[in-house]
């Protein structure tokens, strides 16, 4: 449970994790795995890309070497079910292509910069954005940043927490100038949200069912 300055932030963390149990996000094994995972995530379903990455690994691609030899048109072929293929072959090669000419091909040499460095450089990864670039950031090289996404702007509008105008990174600070900048916190919370906005949090909301039905609504157009 969380501890902090903000006591709505506070409650809701604490209502999702009661109705839903921890979601153990990200599901990767390695630090790669999940950078790929962030990148082919990008407008599908989780569902699409395990079966992509399912690819990558019965092929033994999931190395920085492999996907640096490896040619674009047969990726694209092995990520096709999270679809977009063409763009996120691309977007991937940026990466692998990042990493090898700036860190030796050493995920490791990156993530021992600090923070902001990190994510600095990912951000200028042609096809990394800042959501993107934060996820790598909490869940790969496990540093305290708050990720942000469309379903975080939802609900926090739709419970008159945020302005409609709220950008990145105002949503950002809010929580990160609210809760302490705990790792594993900040993890268990977005992938909380996520939860929320898929099964409930949705452009029609089932708000009646949803556990934070009790806060104070503001907005459900």
């Amino acid at each position: 449970m969380i501890t902090g300055n903000n006591q709505t932030l506070i409650e809701i963390f604490n209502l999702l994790l009661s109705s839903f149990g921890p979601q153990n996000w990200w599901p990767a094994e390695t630090e790669l795995e999940m950078m790929v995972g962030a990148i082919l995530t990008q407008n599908t379903s989780w569902n699409n890309v395990e079966k992509a990455i399912l690819n990558l690994k019965e092929k033994n691609l999931l190395s920085i070497q492999e996907l640096s030899q490896i040619t674009a048109s047969i990726l694209a072929e092995y990520i096709r079910p999270a679809g977009y293929y063409n763009l996120k072959v691309k977007r991937l090669k940026n990466l692998i292509n990042f990493i090898v000419d700036r860190y030796n091909g050493d995920i490791k040499t990156l993530f021992s910069l600090d923070t902001e460095t990190i994510r600095e450089a990912l951000l200028t990864v042609k096809g990394i954005g800042l959501e993107t670039a934060d996820s790598i950031v909490l869940y790969a090289a496990g540093r305290p940043i708050f990720v942000v996404d469309t379903y975080t702007h939802r609900i926090l509008t739709r419970h008159g927490l945020i302005e409609e105008e709220a950008g990145y990174n105002d949503l950002q600070s809010f929580f990160m100038d609210n809760l302490s900048h705990d790792v594993e916190l900040f993890k268990e919370y977005h992938a909380l949200i996520v939860k929320t906005g898929k099964d409930f949090c949705r452009r029609k909301p089932l708000c009646s069912e949803c556990p934070l039905d009790s806060l104070n609504k503001v907005n459900h157009d």
